[in-house]
């Protein structure tokens, strides 16, 4: 935890729900069983308070899967079979259903790791004028680390959701959550959400 509890003005605040998609949730169901109903509180709370809601999902068209140069560490992982289960069009991609966005919310597609690199998500949040993100992802390794990172470099102010994160190896996501997500934000749970707001609506 960092040492100072950041006060957030929902107006400039946006909860990031990132790969919570069935092709990757199956895979961390037993390993983290309160992930979904951690994920739809905070959904809830920060939607309550007047803040934004962006979703990130991670899946291919056949021309995003062509277009993978060799050099790229996607491209050992690229296989026809992987491919196919990531496409943009399978049911495995969609947005589980516990947590439909709403239409205001921001969705975005990613072909790579983190949230940023290939979408419009940091100009969305800009235009919305948003300046504080809360992050909610799977993998904690995967897509949290990269977006948290990239996010820090355009200066954002961060907040992680420990239990809204989950990891293939639980010890990492306890090493990263506990000593290196610190570093540049504030790591709290779902329960302590409400707390960190300055005002409701």
């Amino acid at each position: 935890m960092t040492e100072t509890r950041p006060a957030l003005d929902p107006r400039r605040t946006a909860l990031l729900v990132m790969d919570y998609q069935p092709s990757i949730l199956n895979s961390l169901a037993a390993a983290a069983p309160d992930l979904l109903d951690n994920a739809a509180t905070a959904i809830d709370t920060v939607r309550d308070l007047g803040g934004r809601i962006g979703y990130v999902r991670v899946a291919f068209t056949d021309a995003d899967g062509d277009a993978i140069p060799p050099t790229s560490p996607i491209a050992a992982l690229a296989t026809p079979e992987r491919l196919r289960a990531l496409h943009a069009d399978a049911p495995g991609t969609a947005i589980h259903e516990q947590l439909t966005p709403h239409p205001q919310d921001i969705v975005v597609r990613k072909t790579r790791i983190g949230a940023f690199s290939t979408t419009d998500l940091d100009n969305r949040l800009r235009t919305a004028g948003i300046d504080t993100l809360i992050l909610a992802g799977v993998a904690t390794s995967g897509v949290v680390l990269s977006t948290l990172r990239d996010a820090a470099d355009r200066d954002y102010r961060l907040v992680v959701l420990a239990d809204a994160c989950a990891d293939h190896d639980p010890a990492v996501h306890d090493f990263l959550t506990g000593k290196i997500f610190p570093r540049q934000a504030h790591v709290t749970t779902t329960a302590r959400l409400p707390t960190l707001f300055t005002e409701q609506r």
